[in-house]
């Protein structure tokens, strides 16, 4: 589906058009319509998918086309880190250019200077703002921020703030807010706390779920087995034998990520390291550092593994196996970008084979284990059937020699296919998720158009011929 074929404005197709999109994504194609409708939208969609622009653009479109109030928030964007507020900020920026509708990104780790541009940004309303929890509230808390007649409220990756602990945080907001706004929940992964979210914040949503997408092709995903104790040696390996540049090592722990940096530190890499203990500040410079080439590795928590843009990764390294198969897609997923080529590797200890045996069966194939040398040592054998229950290790043949075929073939997961994207005409597993029922529709038209009849924007001349409600 092209964006020309939906109901977006002459204006806003403009902007896309200078933006050189033509064609939406699977998540765009069925949630923009459910959005200009009115409803509210329940949406499972992982990051890279173009959800951002999935709620973005019918938003600026309402903004722009109906009165709205000009002195006022109309639209309240939340994000659980400030990359990613910066990150919609800028996708805003673009969408809007031809359109008078405003915006303003709160976030925190600034200084004097930017809290104050921030506080004038909300007390003169800006039409759009996009905002961490934290940030948010500090402003609320000040006395400023009205929010009464807020008309749209997103949560962008809803299961990674709840992961982050901000659920309090979430509702203290959400009870600031007009019981007749439209709110949008955009989600990776569905766990029960965001299904308990949904139910208290959402009025009957219609729900997007599109499937998560198997790694692209062009990643040569890897795993090694070893024992826990081995794992920084088969790093030092990997980078003496693959990559030692433009590498990203996700670690289960801030303080495995501290203690790794420093050990990688005294063998004389490039190490820049990435954790929520940093101060804002930091963080930035060590992303500008990693972007420029100053630093070659950079080791971190899943701080890093969405909402971060860097298109020349050749190789990231899961230190420890992601708690989550959609994780481990997110991670992996930051190599090979902008249609290069790269490499993905696992180490997996003998406790958590269990865990790597549940993301091979998402993937749907078995993932190609690296031998090694025999200088690593002997190595456990690969039983991602069962947990590990203590007792001593289970050995096996060293890595440098292959394990028993047979064995491990009757292991091997149900093949299902790395099946790609979801094609654009699969359908919801509900058929009116897509559209609503008639007097759903009519509800949210009914409710956009109270909204709009709040301030006295007077609509903005246009040659569109949409059938905008």
């Amino acid at each position: 589906m092209r964006f020309d074929e939906t109901d977006l404005s002459d204006r806003v197709l403009d902007a896309l058009d200078d933006m050189n999109f033509s064609e939406c994504t699977p998540i765009q194609e069925r949630a923009i319509p459910i959005v200009l409708e009115g409803r509210d939208l329940l949406a499972v969609a992982q990051t890279g998918t173009g959800k951002t622009a999935a709620y973005l653009l019918p938003i600026i479109n309402e903004l722009s086309e109906y009165q709205y109030p000009e002195d006022a928030v109309n639209c309240i964007i939340m994000a659980p880190t400030r990359e990613l507020a910066q990150q919609i900020d800028r996708q805003m920026e673009g969408f809007s250019y031809f359109l008078p509708v405003t915006s303003v990104a709160v976030y925190g780790g600034t200084d004097g200077k930017e809290f104050a541009r921030q506080e004038r940004g909300l007390k003169m309303g800006a039409d759009v703002v996009i905002a961490t929890p934290g940030r948010l509230l500090a402003h609320l808390q000040m006395g400023y921020v009205d929010l009464s007649k807020v008309s749209f409220f997103v949560l962008d990756e809803a299961d990674r703030m709840l992961d982050m602990g901000f659920y309090d945080d979430i509702m203290q907001i959400v009870r600031q807010l007009p019981a007749d706004r439209q709110t949008l929940m955009f989600s990776a992964t569905m766990p029960p706390k965001i299904q308990q979210l949904a139910g208290n914040i959402l009025r009957d949503p219609a729900e997007v779920k599109i499937a998560v997408s198997r790694p692209t092709e062009k990643i040569a995903q890897s795993a090694v087995v070893c024992y826990e104790a081995q794992k920084t040696a088969v790093l030092r390996h990997l980078f003496a034998t693959a990559h030692s540049q433009r590498v990203i090592v996700f670690a289960s722990s801030k303080l495995k990520v501290k203690e790794l940096s420093r050990t990688l530190a005294r063998n004389k890499y490039r190490i820049g390291e990435m954790h929520s203990d940093l101060e804002q500040q930091a963080r930035d410079n060590v992303m500008l550092d990693f972007r420029a080439g100053n630093i070659d590795i950079l080791v971190a928590t899943d701080i890093v593994a969405r909402g971060i843009d860097i298109d020349d990764i050749a190789m990231v390294v899961n230190y420890d196996v992601p708690h989550e198969p959609e994780d481990y897609v997110h991670r992996i997923g930051r190599t090979a970008r902008a249609n290069a080529d790269g490499k993905a590797v696992t180490f997996v200890s003998e406790e958590e084979q269990w865990k790597f045996g549940i993301i091979e069966r998402f993937l749907g194939y078995e993932v190609r284990k690296e031998e090694l040398p025999e200088s690593i040592g002997e190595t456990p054998t690969y039983h991602p059937e069962r947990r590990a229950r203590g007792g001593g290790p289970q050995r096996g043949r060293r890595q440098g020699g292959k394990q028993d075929t047979r064995k491990r073939n009757s292991q091997k997961p149900r093949q299902g296919g790395a099946g790609k994207q979801q094609k654009k005409n699969d359908k919801p597993h509900d058929a009116s998720a897509q559209t609503g029922s008639s007097e759903q529709r009519q509800r949210g038209r009914s409710r956009n158009r109270n909204n709009r009849s709040r301030g006295n924007r007077n609509k903005p001349n246009s040659n569109s011929n949409t059938n905008n409600e």
